[in-house]
């Protein structure tokens, strides 16, 4: 079934409550449904297909008007170096707007470190963005309800209402938000809600060219992505904050914060 039909029916959907789990660790499906009928957006990122490529970073900058030249985005995603002599580098420059082009890692300031190819003992990229959490930190914080949860598990800010304090940036434990360098509000990932309530797929999902960005409704049994949720290993970060994120990984690294 589409998307775009499946939003028509969901009124008919029989649907539950959010996934908590651990890093790491096998998701009970028990925990996965309740008698709560509506609709929750998840979000599964695939470590094992994510190359650094930067398309997803692009497409959202652009298709959120977040300018290019801001050291600022909703999406991002890092680098992980761990060399044998148990040393371990993480960089994103720019947010990888233009990908990784240097085997270098970025340590910030116009500083670089080159890494010995022989020395490297595992790489990987891991692609980061707002959680939507299910118990998020950011709305318990805002003191005029500017940052707000929907019925489907999206957390927005309205602009109208932000007032710019802050709050909300300093309660995040995953560092996805940011103030807008021309509306000067608070902002974040959206899981680009005006093209999902629409029937379509957020903008790096549509950007992936691998399929390592993927979303569902992990409140509907048959859709892939709670399939995977519930059959497979995946995991959250720092779950130990109990935000309940709904953004899942395959293959997440134990030593990813």
């Amino acid at each position: 079934m589409e998307r775009r039909e499946f939003l028509k029916k969901c009124i008919l959907v029989v649907a539950g409550a959010s996934v908590p789990v651990s890093a790491l660790t096998l998701i009970d499906p028990k925990k996965v449904f309740a008698d709560n009928p509506d609709i929750q957006w998840a979000f599964l990122v695939d470590t094992n297909k994510c190359v650094g490529c930067g398309f997803c970073v692009k497409a959202c900058k652009t298709e959120n008007d977040i300018p290019f030249d801001a050291h600022v985005s909703r999406t991002w995603v890092e680098r992980y170096v761990y060399t044998k002599d148990d040393k371990r580098y993480v960089d994103s420059p720019d947010a990888a707007l233009n990908g990784f082009t240097d085997s270098r890692i970025d340590l910030g300031r116009g500083e670089f470190k080159d890494i010995d190819p022989k020395n490297v003992g595992k790489a990987f990229f891991v692609p980061k963005l707002c959680n939507h959490c299910s118990s998020p930190a950011c709305t318990q914080v805002c003191p005029v309800g500017a940052t707000y949860k929907t019925d489907d598990g999206v957390v927005l800010v309205d602009r109208k209402w932000c007032i710019g304090c802050g709050y909300c940036i300093m309660a995040c434990p995953y560092a996805a938000r940011f103030f807008h360098p021309v509306e000067h509000v608070a902002d974040k990932c959206t899981f680009c809600y005006h093209r999902l309530s629409k029937g379509l797929d957020s903008a790096c999902v549509n950007a992936c060219p691998f399929g390592a960005r993927r979303m569902g409704n992990i409140h509907d049994k048959n859709d892939p992505i709670t399939q995977i949720i519930m059959n497979e290993r995946v995991g959250v970060l720092k779950d130990e904050f109990g935000t309940k994120p709904q953004a899942f990984y395959i293959g997440l690294a134990q030593e990813v914060r």
